[in-house]
């Protein structure tokens, strides 16, 4: 492949993203204007190829450590930091859209946050979001974080924060690392017994939504927040 320097100027990444914009690079080029250069002998664009395939994807370098980044030949730390942070801006942009709001009544900003929040993680995590009661963020935070394929949440535990910050309201969330967004049997029970305790102590639980790194479903949405109830009520004999 040929060096960057030995490219006709409107198909070296930087001079083409200047031209048209950095929404007509690709992959590959987005990359290699991040990186700026590659290893000796080695162009800048190779380095971003050799990522993108130890990644599978750009979506995937999300997922690496800041070690595994700086594997790749030609990435330095403070190059793979660069790269951590291009990942991060998305997050903190999500997050700040969503407290701006007065309310938060708008189930599309609430998902993308959480997706940019958890969706990529390769472990199980449990989201709790806790609004007052206008429905303004008063407090949120991971609360707990499982394996690849199961979470030890104790819905008890969930309230605790709530408690704390007197808040009226709870937004649940989690991921599915493995990329579906049918909810479990273990969900939905998870999901019934919050309702249920929640109801004790006058706490209302707004929504649950699973997450992906590609999609997400809300319960309250898909109805399936009333069928949870519905399981509760049965399960105490109502």
């Amino acid at each position: 492949m040929a060096m960057i320097k030995e490219m006709p100027g409107s198909e070296r990444p930087q001079e083409k993203a200047l031209l048209y914009g950095v929404r007509a690079l690709s992959n590959r080029e987005l990359l290699a204007v991040i990186l700026r250069s590659g290893a000796s002998g080695q162009s800048v664009l190779e380095t971003a190829d050799m990522l993108l395939a130890r990644a599978d994807g750009i979506a995937g370098i999300s997922r690496m450590s800041l070690n595994e980044i700086c594997e790749i030949r030609g990435i330095s730390k403070v190059r793979a930091l660069q790269i951590k942070a291009c990942f991060e801006l998305p997050r903190r942009i999500a997050y700040e859209e969503v407290q701006q709001n007065e309310f938060l009544n708008n189930t599309e900003e609430i998902a993308k946050w959480l997706i940019h929040e958890i969706g990529a993680s390769l472990q199980e995590e449990v989201y709790g979001i806790y609004l007052d009661a206008h429905r303004r963020i008063v407090h949120s935070r991971i609360l707990f974080i499982g394996t690849l394929d199961k979470s030890q949440v104790y819905p008890r535990e969930v309230f605790r924060d709530a408690i704390i910050h007197n808040s009226k309201r709870i937004i649940i969330a989690h991921n599915h690392p493995f990329g579906t967004l049918v909810p479990s049997e273990a969900d939905m029970e998870f999901t019934s017994e919050l309702i249920e305790l929640g109801r004790m102590l006058d706490i209302v639980i707004e929504d649950h939504f699973i997450v992906t790194q590609k999609g997400w479903i809300s319960f309250k949405e898909d109805g399936l927040l009333k069928e949870c109830d519905i399981i509760g009520s049965m399960g105490d004999g109502g």
